[in-house]
């Protein structure tokens, strides 16, 4: 049976810096549906959305207050109806962020489980008289005090992101009972958050401390005995509903642990952070990580390609090399075999953003570890320079639709700061430039649609010489070639060796012809993108 998702391209919206429909300087489903037509024609298929639901956002809607509604900041179920009606008659699906580890510690759930000992839904979160060692993935101890019942209970994340106790059958029914939820509002599947974290069984080992790093070892605390199982369960339950895509952001980029979570009977696909998450611009470790990848994966499983996200900085900062490096990367991860997530922005090419002042820090990780490091001792500058190491806000900040006050994003100023490069970098300027970062997007995009080699061919070539990448991915129709030169100097190629006829050129980022022969000269930072000429 044929699946969609393999041929999809997804396109990430972080909810509140998308579009704001209503002027409260909070994007919302009204600004995400103006902007359909913009998505369509942009060429991708599918969007995932970022938490939606009532939330108190001390992490940005991942503490979820209430799994029935929507967040007041983006709208009324009605908005979202309305978004999924429209998104669906231009071919688009949409699938939903959602969070089955832990709630907000303002949901009703945990509060009602905090009353007392003896309530029903005490063992529906993780309750001790005594913490052991575990440290939380936001930073400091994992254990929180709570003085209602003088017991400690859970947090994986922030303190007000309390975990669900997934040893409780009532626990994984209630969620159960959320999924068939959206389900039935016509979602089109789920993006699971951190779901290897999921904590089914009731033993708690300390971790290890690593001593020459001076830090903890995860080991007890996520992928635990028994998560495998329970994600069978909910591939199976989300499965009975025709055509639903399920894809796991997995907290590891060991592609060990990654392969264990997808494929038939599990997740679709889960987010390849071993590829993704690649800190500064190494083509080799590229190269290795996706080679690794292909030959560990079995025919059932599908990577995932994607370099920005809104847990990262994006790429074009990340990596280097200004414009030509960013197309090279998007026609990387729009070429390569594996479904491709885009992370909003990156398409016009938006630079990560640094701030100056703590205050205008909206990230709780980044406000987590200042405060750490100025109990550490360190200085306010120091301790800023730490925060905006370990702070997302880098990448959260608003789409820049156009050079007008606050980016065409909002008549209000927003809830985050505008980078001051908006009026440079905008959809508005990149739509009448023919060599801009939107128009090459919008090329690439078109290129995969009429190629089904670059959707769902395999590889027939994948290799990596002196600062080149390269492959050639086949089909019954068609055989592409695909080159990546990642150096500053002229590379010269024989396609002969790879082609016994003529080719054609499909799409250059230095937009340069093939000389006569076959032989082509690849400039530094180009991607080159040829077909065989058949007869």
């Amino acid at each position: 049976m044929k699946k969609w998702w393999k041929e999809a391209v997804f396109y990430e919206i972080y909810m509140p810096s998308f579009k704001d429909g209503n002027g409260d300087g909070i994007g919302d489903f009204a600004g995400i549906t103006s902007k359909l037509d913009y998505l369509k024609e942009l060429g991708i298929d599918g969007l995932w959305l970022t938490p939606f639901y009532p939330s108190p956002k001390v992490d940005n809607g991942y503490d979820i207050a209430d799994y029935y509604d929507i967040d007041p900041d983006y709208g009324t179920l009605s908005d979202f109806e309305r978004l999924i009606k429209e998104a669906h008659q231009r071919n688009i699906r949409v699938i939903a962020d959602l969070v089955l580890n832990h709630t907000s510690s303002a949901h009703p759930w945990f509060q009602e489980s905090r009353s007392s000992k003896d309530h029903p839904k005490r063992d529906w979160y993780i309750w001790r008289d005594q913490p052991n060692n575990w440290e939380s993935f936001f930073g400091g101890p994992a254990w929180e005090w709570d003085e209602e019942t003088n017991q400690y209970y859970y947090h994986a994340f922030a303190k007000e992101q309390v975990d669900l106790n997934w040893a409780n059958p009532e626990v994984k029914q209630a969620m159960f009972d959320v999924m068939k939820f959206w389900l039935e509002k016509g979602v089109d599947g789920f993006r699971l958050d951190v779901i290897n974290f999921l904590t089914v069984r009731d033993l708690f080992p300390d971790n290890p401390f690593d001593a020459a790093k001076q830090e903890q070892i995860h080991v007890y605390d996520k992928d635990q005995d028994g998560v495998l199982e329970v994600i069978s369960e909910i591939a199976a339950f989300v499965h009975q509903y025709p055509d639903k895509f399920l894809v796991g952001e997995v907290g590891s980029e060991d592609l060990d642990v990654l392969k264990h979570y997808s494929g038939t009977g599990k997740l679709d696909v889960v987010f390849n952070f071993n590829i993704g998450s690649i800190e500064e611009f190494n083509p080799k470790k590229l190269y290795q990580e996706l080679s690794a990848t292909e030959k560990t994966y079995d025919l059932e499983q599908t990577p995932t390609l994607f370099f920005s996200s809104h847990d990262m900085p994006r790429f074009i900062s990340r990596f280097g090399g200004g414009e030509d490096r960013a197309k090279q990367f998007a026609a990387f991860m729009l070429t390569a075999k594996g479904v491709p997530f885009i992370y909003f922005g990156d398409e016009i090419g938006m630079r990560d953003w640094v701030t100056d002042d703590i205050e205008k820090m909206q990230d709780v990780q980044g406000r987590i570890a200042y405060t750490l490091a100025l109990e550490e001792g360190k200085s306010d500058d120091e301790a800023l320079l730490i925060a905006n190491d370990k702070s997302r806000d880098k990448s959260r900040t608003p789409m820049q639709w156009n050079g007008d006050i606050y980016a065409g994003f909002s008549e209000t100023e927003p809830w985050i700061t505008i980078p001051a490069d908006y009026r440079e970098v905008n959809v508005e300027k990149q739509l009448q430039d023919p060599n801009s970062m939107l128009s090459f997007y919008k090329q690439l995009l078109q290129l995969r649609r009429e190629h089904p080699s670059l959707r769902t061919g395999e590889y027939e070539l994948f290799d990596y010489d002196s600062g080149m990448i390269y492959f050639v991915r086949k089909d019954p129709s068609e055989r592409v070639l695909v080159l990546f030169n990642f150096t500053d100097q002229i590379k010269t190629l024989d396609l002969d060796r790879y082609f016994s006829t003529d080719v054609k050129l499909l799409l250059s980022t230095k937009r340069k012809p093939i000389e006569a022969g076959n032989t082509v000269k690849i400039l530094p930072d180009e991607a080159l993108i040829v077909k065989e000429e058949k007869g």
